[in-house]
């Protein structure tokens, strides 16, 4: 199993690795979950009150109507579920582009989606959970009616979705609603200020009751077909009826005798089963130095050029995954590395030859949970008076016919949130998972290089600097990196940018278990207002 120091932080660290023995759940609000644990339920019921009790104090990055990947550690056998949704049935790219967008536009509601969240929480409910589904709400339900003072991190970005949705005010007459419920006199809640949803505790509260049937089968959906009816929006209650999330066999490839774990296609954890494929032809012996960076940003740009490529929907994928992750493909990819920076293609594999949650309890269960929103808030479209936000996930299909993610009705798009999980000879290792669009992939590679490769324990892997691919030829890397690399980096022809934002660098947890006592050990991320709790 993993080895690494308990008390050994080469990084500029804010907190300490955390260990436990009956159970951790995180991040923030960790207590919601906490409390599920102590009321005898289990690690799949503090997933579920966690998740819901953060579409309340970080809408943010989530909300209640996103999406959402989940991966159970349960009995022995890992479990993927996929409550990701679909495009309406009636929206084209024809429609698109009457609408005058080139591309697909990120506010309004062409690019809204049939969310899966509230459909994730009763699967994993239904399925593995102990405790009554409603009662698993009750946290969040709380924190939406009596409020809840906001955090610093979530008050910044929530400045930022104001200004942002601002801008698009005048021509999405639609975004209103989302002014009305989600600002205190016309701005955003500073941090430190107590904000209150009582129209998100009253929708809760309905799928509390409903197991969240009423969200698709019910009075919201009613609701909310005619609201997209009255207001240019293209969701219908058959879209949402229609819905249900799936049980998908998640993907793996195995690192230095370590097995990683992600959701298969349309979810982008293929990027970082593909970027660890390749890296794992070389030898690395220094965390922070230029060549294990230059590698590191290489093999990515190469994996993330692949996937931006063939990664959609699962019944449009034009190269199998498991193609895409053979060894030769690897191979032939690692081989095109060389020692100097090289400008992102796609390759051939038939030529010659994705807010996250990890929570584990005393049991042995673990579960690796991420749900999202998209940008910010989402698309900005909120149903009035439910505290419902509407995520934006169909932003990312392209309006090119030809392409393998090209918008089609009822097609699932290219998706970037993805959970982690790691294991090494069919034993359960921990879940781990970064948070942040496109750094997502990138930000799990690095976490499992800094577990697998350097020795970090989980709070250090995930306290180290951190770079990102940001397209072309660009490259990113935190403030806390030497200078001295970042020169080296740029003599080796990226084109450097030092991050002063460190929030757009992803935000990680990771839960590691002791297979012989039992015993967790947590890491939190330093970049957020995240939160360990243990019982």
């Amino acid at each position: 199993m993993l080895s690494f120091s308990a008390h050994e932080y080469p990084y500029a660290s804010q907190r300490q690795s955390v260990f436990a023995r009956n159970g951790m759940p995180q991040p923030r609000p960790a207590e919601a979950g906490i409390a599920m644990l102590r009321a005898g339920g289990n690690a799949i019921d503090a997933a579920i009150a966690t998740a819901a009790a953060l579409t309340v104090v970080e809408p943010t990055g989530c909300a209640i109507g996103g999406d959402a990947f989940a991966l159970v550690w349960i009995k022995d056998r890992l479990h993927g579920l996929d409550a990701s949704g679909y495009a309406p049935a009636s929206l084209s790219i024809d429609k698109v582009k009457a609408a005058g967008h080139a591309t697909m536009p990120v506010h309004g509601w062409l690019p809204v989606t049939v969310p899966g969240i509230p459909s994730a929480w009763a699967e994993l409910s239904e399925r593995y959970g102990k405790l009554p589904f409603a009662d698993l709400l009750q946290p969040a339900i709380a924190l939406a009616r009596d409020g809840f003072p906001v955090s610093p991190v979530v008050a910044h970005q929530w400045r930022i979705a104001q200004a942002e949705y601002q801008a698009s005010r005048e021509r999405e007459p639609v975004l209103q609603a989302w002014f009305d419920t989600f600002l205190i006199d016309g701005q955003a809640p500073r941090a430190g200020q107590l904000f209150r949803n009582p129209a998100q505790a009253r929708t809760l509260a309905e799928l509390a009751e409903t197991r969240c049937e009423s969200f698709y089968r019910g009075s919201i959906a009613q609701r909310l077909a005619a609201h997209s009816a009255a207001t240019g929006g293209q969701l219908s209650a058959a879209d949402l009826a229609g819905y249900r999330p799936k049980w998908v066999e998640p993907i793996k490839a195995n690192y230095r005798g370590y097995d990683v774990w992600e959701i298969p296609p349309s979810g982008q954890g293929l990027i970082a089963l593909m970027t660890l494929k390749i890296l794992q032809g070389f030898d690395f012996d220094q965390r922070d130095s230029q060549l294990t960076w230059h590698r590191q940003l290489e093999a990515m740009k190469k994996a993330y050029a692949d996937g931006l490529h063939y990664i959609t929907d699962p019944e449009h994928m034009r190269v199998a995954a498991s193609t895409l992750l053979s060894d030769d493909y690897a191979a032939r990819r690692r081989a095109e590395i060389g020692e100097r920076a090289q400008a992102p293609q796609h390759g051939d594999p038939h030529a010659s030859g994705t807010v996250y949650i990890a929570t584990a309890d005393g049991e042995g269960n673990m579960v690796s949970f991420i749900q999202s929103a998209y940008h910010g808030f989402g698309s900005g479209v909120v149903l009035p008076d439910s505290g419902i936000a509407l995520q934006n996930r169909g932003s990312e299909f392209s309006l090119d016919p030809a392409h393998a993610n090209a918008l089609a009705p009822g097609k699932q798009t290219f998706h970037t949130i993805i959970p982690g999980f790691l294991s090494k000879d069919g034993v359960a290792v921990g879940p781990f998972g970064v948070m942040g669009g496109y750094m997502q992939p990138q930000g799990h590679v690095q976490v499992v290089m800094n577990l697998v490769d350097f020795g970090l324990n989980p709070q250090a892997a995930l306290d180290a600097p951190r770079w990102q691919w940001l397209g072309g030829m660009k490259v990113g890397i935190e403030q806390s990196a030497s200078r001295d690399l970042a020169f080296a980096l740029a003599r080796r022809g990226h084109e450097v940018e030092v991050a002063c934002d460190l929030t757009d660098y992803g935000r990680g947890q990771i839960i590691v278990r002791d297979p012989e006592t039992g015993v967790l050990c947590g890491g939190t991320e330093p970049r957020a207002d995240s939160h360990i709790a243990v019982c």
